[in-house]
């Protein structure tokens, strides 16, 4: 199948690399490594004449082994394509997400039917051939409905929509409960059903439809799913589906082969996973062992003689469904529009902004829906709608916790500059959206529980709110510390959003950066600095709050304690001001804000990169970090349309040549690719100059080499350059602790984050299994008999000089923590929007502390002012 322009190259590709350093492994695997080359020139050339599957086959490899391989044959940065790739991450997404909608599906299946029906049960319906119809009705409704092949979510509540619809036409006796007695049910409630030997299922009413959701509504319980969402896929996507196609139930099954032969042409199509092979457990599609076994094995220890009682991982349809019952918990409560304290906020304002507030939702739903749709598939727009109307209602609650730290922190209500401000709300909007639809798009490898990009996935969002992403920076830390619910996993995913624009999506062209840049060097001529290198070894202040950042430049350092005139005439950043020529530009805390945060971030990767090649070259860190920091700072047009790790990489190397130490591209290349969060394009496509790409060895050359050669050669002399001083590395203010943390002040009392995994039909946040298995866990090495020995506790930990980070109410300005509550039994509201009283508030952070910061309060205690104040229980 494969032809002669392909089957050219490909040996070319083989030649090079059996000749190549090494190469002992591909010439053992000569076949496996015939098979990667053409697969590489195939993608290249466009001329996939075979689908994955086909050439899986030929060379009798895993798909697993295969992307493996694919990665150890990419010694050179030139072996396999940034289109490669592209192209080998999207087969592993949806390999991934099939994968994990077959176990789950299996697993389901024996969930719902005997495994011996009663022998009345014709032999045709066994469950073999149940389980066959079931999952090629399925493959092929994802296949013309979704376009997006990695979305976990909606695919699962597709699944269910089938399953649904072939044990509504299951005869009863072959069913276990409760599902048997679902279909009794409508059985009995639909007579129209009955007869349906030969009934085209389109010619069923809507309303006839309507009357059989008992079954749905069980399937939905069983596995945590929202029934509103699974009914909306039923409605939208699901029933057109089975018109399009016109399945007919005979004998109350569609026919296998004509399902099977629509498919095939779905398959032979796209190129790629012939997912029917799950069913045969066919071993081109089973899963990695070592993965699984890495998988399976617990956080702490597997330890056999310890109790048989561990904590398993949570499956990824699991986690996903987890996440997104709590986010649907957390907002039920909340409105669509603006609360009562809001329209006050509002009407406080020299210009009311509630009409314009409401028009950019509006407006920004409907362009939100069309971009959804797009993306997804068109039946997919209600879906898009929903979760754009999660987004508004986290929007207003944010904004309203804004507000009122806002007016604790600077006693003013009249917040007319900042609640007018579009960028601001569409910043603010965006993020809450990008929540919503992180939670829903967790990929189905996530195993370690962080975001994993999907077609959905940040920045997509910048592009349909039209959002320039520096500006969009701005928001993210004030809108954690606004979101007390936040999980665990939304706030590393909001991190690592700040970091993707820190290292390159701030510095795209036509970002607001480079004229504040450009503004910051006009105020004292060239000798101005974006951030002064003096205050780098100075702590990270977290104290600035989005209305700092968007009202930016701020006031003059002196009245930097009494916050921005938020009402006052200050311009937002790279808005020209019109102020008299002898009068200088305000300093922008912004970008101030920005700088620091940039060359933490950078000495962090550095470090890390630095440890894995240079550890016995210590001093040769602070030359390189100098070179990397003034790069930063006085030639940041480098960083136009490039990438962070690219001057890392290039400072890295230029250093190493000028002092003699052997390294080499290719090896700072291969550490690199085993960094967190690294991609494959930032050393293989390097921007050289104007729409030219090259690769990174190519841009040091021609690029940086040439721009920084007298700088780099100075390091060569016996007096080199002042050396940048070391950045101050704070703890990160998103970050939990996974092991017990301990509280100061000594004492020996620790704090341990509660264990997953959590189920929700029993109520918000109820963990279905802990160790030990009680809900509340004390352990000082006595028994507790009294209630005194708890108020010991209490005074203990609230004596401490903890420094409280977070506000553990939205609802109210912050109050001293007075004392901690041991409840045994969970009395907290269950859409986690309303609050208690505060004297119970710890026992439910404490209930939630695997999926929720530590919130606590942010000002210090006064010291025994309340701890001597008794409360009741």
């Amino acid at each position: 199948k494969v032809s002669e322009g392909v089957r050219e190259r490909a040996w070319k590709t083989y030649e090079t690399l059996s000749a190549v350093d090494g190469a002992i492994a591909y010439n053992k695997k000569k076949k496996e490594t015939w098979g990667v080359c053409i697969f590489i020139v195939a993608i290249d050339l466009d001329e996939m004449t075979f689908t994955f599957t086909e050439l899986l086959k030929s060379i009798s490899i895993s798909v697993c082994t295969f992307f493996q391989f694919l990665k150890e044959v990419d010694v050179n940065m030139d072996t396999v394509s940034t289109k490669v790739d592209s192209t080998v991450s999207r087969l592993k997404k949806k390999y991934d997400v099939l994968l994990a909608l077959y176990h789950k599906f299996e697993r389901t299946c024996g969930l719902i039917y005997l495994e011996q029906p009663s022998s009345e049960i014709s032999a045709e319906l066994s469950s073999l051939l149940v389980l066959k119809n079931y999952w090629i009705t399925f493959l092929l409704a994802k296949g013309k409905v979704l376009q997006v092949e990695d979305d976990l979510v909606i695919s699962f509540q597709l699944l269910l929509c089938v399953l649904d619809y072939f044990i509504k036409l299951s005869p009863p006796a072959m069913l276990k409960e409760p599902y048997k007695s679902a279909v009794t049910a409508v059985t009995v409630n639909a007579p129209a059903r009955t007869p349906r030997r030969g009934q085209n299922r389109s010619t069923r009413t809507s309303k006839q439809i309507d009357t059989d959701t008992k079954v749905i509504e069980v399937l939905c319980k069983e596995h945590d799913c929202n029934l509103d969402e699974v009914k909306n896929v039923y409605f939208t996507s699901f029933i057109p589906f089975l018109n399009s196609i016109g399945i007919v139930a005979s004998n109350g099954l569609p026919e296998v082969e004509v399902l099977s032969k629509q498919y095939d042409e779905l398959y032979l199509n796209n190129k790629d996973i012939d997912a029917r092979l799950f069913l045969d457990h066919d071993e081109t599609l089973q899963p990695d062992v070592i993965a699984r076994s890495q998988l399976e094995r617990t956080p702490l220890k597997n330890n056999p003689d310890e109790e048989l009682n561990l904590i398993l991982p949570q499956t990824p349809v699991r986690a996903a469904m987890n996440n997104i019952q709590q986010l649907i918990m957390i907002l039920n409560s909340a409105t669509d529009k603006p609360s009562d304290t809001l329209i006050m906020y509002f009407n406080n304002c020299t210009v009311n902004p509630k009409d314009s507030i409401l028009k950019r939702v509006e407006s920004l739903g409907h362009i939100f829906k069309n971009k959804f749709a797009e993306a997804v598939g068109q039946g997919c727009a209600e879906i898009g709608s929903q979760r754009y109307k999660l987004g508004v209602r986290l929007y207003y609650r944010v904004m309203e916790s804004m507000l009122k730290s806002e007016e604790e922190r600077l006693s003013v209500q009249n917040f007319s500059k900042l609640l007018n401000d579009n960028i601001f709300h569409t910043s603010l909007l965006a993020c809450a959206v990008e929540v919503v639809m992180a939670t829903y798009g967790r990929n189905a490898s996530q195993s370690d529980g962080t975001s994993a990009e999907t077609d959905l996935s940040f920045p997509w969002i910048l592009n349909v709110f039209d959002l320039k992403a520096f500006d969009f920076y701005k928001v993210i830390e004030s809108f954690i510390k606004a979101e007390p619910s936040l999980t665990r996993e939304m706030i590393k995913h909001l991190e690592r959003c700040e970091h993707r624009i820190m290292e390159s999506l701030a510095w795209q062209s036509g970002s607001p950066l480079f004229d504040l840049i450009k503004q910051s060097k006009e105020r004292e001529g060239q000798t101005d600095q974006p951030e002064p290198t003096s205050t780098l070894n100075l702590p990270l202040q977290h104290n600035h709050t989005a209305a700092d950042l968007y009202l930016s430049p701020v006031r003059s350092p002196k009245k930097k304690a009494s916050g921005p005139p938020l009402s006052g005439t200050s311009t937002p950043d790279g808005q020209p001001t019109a102020t008299p020529q002898t009068q200088k530009p305000q300093k922008s805390t912004s970008l101030s804000l920005f700088y620091k945060k940039v060359y933490l971030l950078a000495y962090l990767r550095l470090h890390t990169l630095f440890f894995r090649l240079l550890s016995e070259h210590p001093d040769l860190e602070p030359l390189i970090w100098t070179l990397f920091q003034h790069t930063l700072q006085n030639e940041y047009e480098l960083m136009r349309d490039r990438h962070l790790d690219q001057i890392m990489m290039c400072s890295m190397y230029g250093i190493c040549k000028v002092k003699n130490v052997d390294l080499r591209f290719k090896i700072i290349v291969s550490a690199y690719k085993e960094l967190p969060n690294t991609n494959q394009e930032t050393f293989k496509r390097v921007l050289i100059r104007e729409e030219q790409y090259d690769s990174i060895i190519v841009f040091y050359n021609l690029v940086f080499m040439q721009k920084l050669k007298t700088n780099i050669l100075q390091y060569a002399s016996n007096r080199p350059p002042t050396l940048s001083p070391i950045p101050h590395i704070p703890r990160s203010p998103y970050q939990f602790s996974n092991s017990p943390r301990r509280v100061p002040a000594g004492n020996n009392i620790y704090i341990s984050p509660l264990k997953s995994p959590y189920k929700f039909s029993d109520g918000f946040q109820s963990p279905t299994k802990m160790t030990p298995r009680s809900r509340i866990l004390v352990s000082i090495g006595e028994s507790f008999g009294t209630s005194e020995k708890f108020q010991k506790i209490n005074q203990m930990v609230c004596n401490s000089d903890c420094q409280l980070k977070r506000s553990a109410e939205v609802s109210a300005a912050p109050k001293p923590l007075k004392r901690l509550r041991f409840d045994i039994e969970g009395q907290d509201e269950a859409d986690g929007s309303k609050h208690l009283p505060q004297e119970s508030k710890f026992q439910q952070k404490l209930a939630e502390m695997t999926s929720t910061r530590t919130r606590m309060q942010k000002q210090k205690l006064n010291d025994g002012n309340d701890t001597s104040a008794s409360e009741e229980k």
